[in-house]
């Protein structure tokens, strides 16, 4: 399934998500699913493009990647797909930990959750490098990964401590697992599962209505 953006517009006193790309233009063509008049452009039921929160990690820099490898489907919390996780250096190339060591992927990541780890259009100095020297210790050979693995690291362990590493030569604070994970992955994780819910309802009946 080919993720797309969403229509949304107030009628009715409820929320209507429609397919952004079928919407007739103009969007004064647009019809309430409830009652078939169109919305008016005021504030309150004005149409918003709302974006997909997936996008395709290979087009980010220098940010902190979930993905699947079950596809758009282990984006889902209603799924129990093992997430993995990466840090894209500043093509594009995305640097995560598995079974064979450390890998450097251009393609695989099309379809991700990010989480931004410096400010746009500005990538920290030398951060391809840091990550290169980061990915060639020893901590994070293939021979090592059931070791990680035992003590809950893996790719998340890898992916976390470079950040920290990158925070700590910057004299800031080290941020734990548990808060980065409840703070930054868990709301993305479950924006997204929100999101492929409603998208697949609308591909299903044309629409949606909360």
């Amino acid at each position: 399934m080919e993720l797309g953006d969403l229509l949304r517009f107030s009628h009715c006193g409820r929320t209507v998500f429609t397919m952004a790309d079928a919407a007739p233009a103009p969007a004064g063509l647009l019809r309430c699913p409830e009652c078939g008049l169109a919305p008016s452009f005021s504030l309150v039921e004005a149409p918003v493009r709302v974006r997909s929160p997936v996008v395709d990690g290979h087009r980010t820099s220098c940010c902190f990647l979930v993905t699947s490898r079950h596809g758009l489907d282990g984006l889902s919390e209603e799924t129990d797909c093992e997430l993995h996780v990466g840090i894209s250096n500043s093509q594009g190339v995305v640097l995560s930990y598995t079974e064979s060591g450390v890998q450097r992927e251009q393609h695989g990541w099309e379809q991700s959750l990010v989480i931004p780890l410096v400010s746009p259009g500005n990538c920290i100095p030398n951060w391809d490098t840091q990550l290169d020297h980061f990915a060639a210790m020893d901590t994070w050979t293939a021979d090592r990964f059931e070791e990680q693995r035992e003590f809950g690291s893996c790719c998340y362990g890898f992916a976390l401590g470079f950040i920290n590493q990158l925070m700590m030569s910057q004299g800031k604070q080290l941020i734990t697992r548990e808060r980065f994970t409840s703070d930054l992955v868990l709301p993305r994780v479950e924006a997204a599962s929100k999101y492929l819910a409603v998208f697949r309802h609308v591909c299903r009946h044309g629409y949606w209505m909360a």
